[in-house]
Parts: C-alpha cells; sequence; structure tokens
C-alpha cells in the first residue's frame, strides 16, 4: 500500500502443479495424483502462468495492486 500513490503496483502469483521438466520425473502414478488434487482435471501449462505474468505487468491491469492470484486450477477452491 505505501506504494501506491507512487503508482507501483505489486502483485503475486501462485502457480499450482505446472508441467515442467521437473515433473518429467515423476512415474505415472504421481502424475495422476497431482492431477487429481486440481478440480480442473489437469497440470497448467507455463504458457498460462506466463500469460497472468505478462497481463499483471501491461497496463490493462493498471488498477490492479496488492493481490494473489492463485493459478492452480482451482486447488485452492476446495
Amino acid at each position: 500500500l505505501e506504494y501506491a500513490e507512487k503508482n507501483i503496483r505489486i502483485n503475486a502469483i501462485g502457480p499450482g502443479y505446472i508441467k515442467t521438466p521437473l515433473l518429467d520425473a515423476l512415474d505415472e502414478v504421481t502424475t495422476k495424483t497431482l492431477i487429481a488434487l486440481h478440480p480442473m482435471g489437469r497440470l497448467g501449462e507455463s504458457e498460462e502462468i506466463a500469460e497472468l505474468a505478462l497481463w499483471l505487468a501491461s497496463s490493462k491491469s493498471s488498477f490492479v495492486t496488492g493481490s494473489y492470484y492463485p493459478a492452480d486450477g482451482g486447488y485452492l477452491a476446495q
């Protein structure tokens, strides 16, 4: 809040499990277990997180500050 008057916006993105090379090392059972944790029934894509970050960095979100954006396929909503 102390930076809002200076037109500095601060937001946070909380990604869920995202398909990355790090998850490629998991066995099929573990991967299916992770997928089942998400109400959307899938893991996220890195592009989806990037799109949110780009929106937050753009002028289209010029009135958004002090917010947390979980991008987790509905995991926290459970």
